[in-house]
Parts: structure tokens; sequence; C-alpha cells
């Protein structure tokens, strides 16, 4: 879930729960729309962390002398936290 959906979650709740004044028989609206606020919550948390994870990085860099040519060698390596990104 990504933080747009839990902010679309978020608010079509907020909706349901305090501006629909519908009564429906099988449904409980207002009950609906707070367990879509909960959801959105949830989502937003969950998307923040996601965001933050992908974020951090560290970057390496190498410096040696190749023994055959004798010219200087750098290599640059980044690790991510996420592996599959």
């Amino acid at each position: 879930m990504s933080l747009g959906t839990g902010i679309f979650l978020f608010i079509v709740g907020a909706i349901l729960a305090f501006a629909v004044n519908v009564q429906v028989s099988f449904i409980d609206l207002h009950l609906v729309g707070y367990i879509l606020m909960a959801a959105g919550v949830i989502g937003i948390i969950i998307g923040i962390a996601l965001i933050t994870r992908r974020s951090r990085s560290t970057t390496t860099t190498r410096s040696a002398v190749d023994p055959v040519s004798g010219e200087q060698v750098s290599r640059r390596t980044t690790d991510r936290d996420d592996p599959l990104v």
C-alpha cells in the first residue's frame, strides 16, 4: 500500500463517517468510515516507512593500484538497505 492509497482511504473514510447522513439497513456507513480511516492511517504509516527505507544508501569508494599496469583504479559501489531496488 502506498502513501497515496492511505491518504485516499482516510479521506473516503472521513467523508463516510462525518459527511454522509444516509441510513442503509444492511450496513452502518459511519462504522465503515471509521474502519477506512484506520486503514488509511496504517497505510500512511507504512508508506512513510517505505519511503524512508528506500532513501537510505551507502556509497563506498575504493582506490588501488593495478599491479600489472601500475595505474590508479577506483571502484565505486552503492549498498542499499532494500535489496530489490
